[in-house]
């Protein structure tokens, strides 16, 4: 026996999780859906690093921000610079369109993405340290009817998507003219019950009161629903927005509640704000959030072009879709023997030419083996080559989900499986 220690195998990072191959076909399906919908409402994917100067974000996101100031990874690189790992992706795309300078191209400044995102928030259910989400943006489109097309493209991927019980909530944040008279009074109504809110909140009522109704301390909740709403201290302008924006969603014919404390957990939204809602996750229940945010490319030195668009998380979305099981589409190729080794090669790269999935494992095992692990990976079709097989270029066609057999050669049997 080795007088070596054991070693302890190398884990995931906390915070962080494998999709593994039998998850990631949910994922694939939930993608697939996203992206064929945004496509129809003229989006188009664009990538980012997912490295980017760490001011983008405290300009951007807003330096009093939760996501600024507890979650956000960043570290100084060999160069000396401040980097983060994107925490949320709206400054980035924004920095995008500014940098190569996309508000000059006729197309329309409409873009989707999925991809990671990273925050160092307490690991819980549904929440991860690294964690994915769909995300999209829209670039110069001022008209609140854009917000109610965003606002029904949402429900409907969540409704295409069969996502049950959800609630669409929304709000007006006001803008740069109305919101400071609201913060003023926030802030008086905060001071008077300082002592009774949690650590956090009582730093938030000096740096954004808007913060508190965000806050998931039961008590400072209940506090906080004895605050103003930001309503009541609407510009004209804000309250004419808002008033169309729900003009447009009735003639959607979309039933919506209007919350005042809906705030969002960024610094900059204006006008506009929307949360899509679920029982299934508890207290933690927002399953997609997004807002209008007309001052974030001045604020970059960009154009003054508003935007708008909405994030949500993919874990938490895959845990409430209710998707049929996506069945297995494989051809299992069964061989015997050497000759018939190279026959499956051969023809598993017919069969992959015409877009049928075929798989072929290249450990001897008898044919009653290769059955048995055809039906264990859960293969649409099998077909067995031999001796007699290669001889006449006519192959047993097994379908695995009837048990019925037939001969055929390739191209019928290619024929046969697109039929099916």
């Amino acid at each position: 026996m080795s007088d070596q220690p054991a070693r302890t195998p190398i884990q995931a990072v906390k915070g962080t999780k494998d999709i593994l191959p039998a998850e990631v076909r949910a994922w694939q399906a939930v993608e697939a859906v996203a992206k064929a919908l945004f496509e129809l409402y003229g989006y188009r994917e664009i990538r980012t690093p997912i490295l980017e100067a760490t001011e983008l974000f405290e300009k951007g996101t807003g330096e009093t921000s939760d996501i600024v100031t507890k979650e956000m990874y960043t570290f100084t690189d060999k160069g000396g610079r401040s980097v983060t790992l994107r925490p949320e992706y709206t400054p980035s795309v924004a920095r995008a369109v500014i940098e190569h300078r996309l508000h000059l191209e006729a197309r329309p400044l409409r873009f989707y993405f999925i991809g990671p995102m990273f925050r160092y928030d307490k690991p819980q259910k549904g929440r991860f340290r690294q964690f994915h989400q769909i995300d999209i943006e829209v670039f110069n489109e001022p008209d609140p009817a854009c917000d109610a097309e965003i606002v029904e493209m949402a429900d409907t991927l969540l409704r295409r998507l069969n996502v049950k019980g959800t609630e669409i909530l929304v709000n007006s944040v006001g803008c740069s003219e109305c919101r400071p008279s609201y913060l003023a009074e926030l802030k008086t109504h905060a001071a008077r019950v300082k002592d009774k809110l949690c650590p956090d909140c009582r730093r938030k009522t000096e740096t954004n009161p808007l913060r508190i109704f965000d806050c998931k301390v039961e008590s400072c909740r209940a506090l906080a629903e004895g605050f103003p709403g930001i309503l009541d201290f609407l510009c004209l302008e804000c309250r004419d927005h808002f008033s169309r924006f729900r003009a447009c969603l009735d003639q959607y014919g979309i039933k919506y509640r209007v919350e005042p404390r809906l705030v969002r957990g960024i610094d900059y939204y204006t006008k506009t704000a929307f949360e899509i809602i679920t029982g299934h996750e508890g207290a933690q229940n927002a399953i997609l959030g997004g807002g209008r945010y007309d001052d974030l490319m001045k604020q970059f030195g960009g154009p003054d072009i508003g935007g708008i668009g909405f994030a949500m998380g993919v874990e938490r979305l895959i845990s409430v879709v209710r998707l049929d099981d996506p069945k297995e589409k494989i051809l299992y190729l069964a061989w015997m023997g050497e000759e018939a080794k190279r026959a499956a090669m051969d023809l598993a790269r017919f069969f992959r030419n015409h877009s049928i999935e075929c798989l072929v494992e290249f450990k001897e095992r008898s044919l009653k083996n290769q059955m048995g692990r055809a039906n264990k990976l859960e293969a649409a079709w099998t077909a067995i080559i031999g001796e007699d097989e290669i001889r006449t270029g006519k192959y047993q066609l097994k379908n695995m989900s009837t048990g019925g057999q037939r001969e055929a050669d390739r191209d019928e049997i290619a024929a046969i499986i697109k039929g099916a």
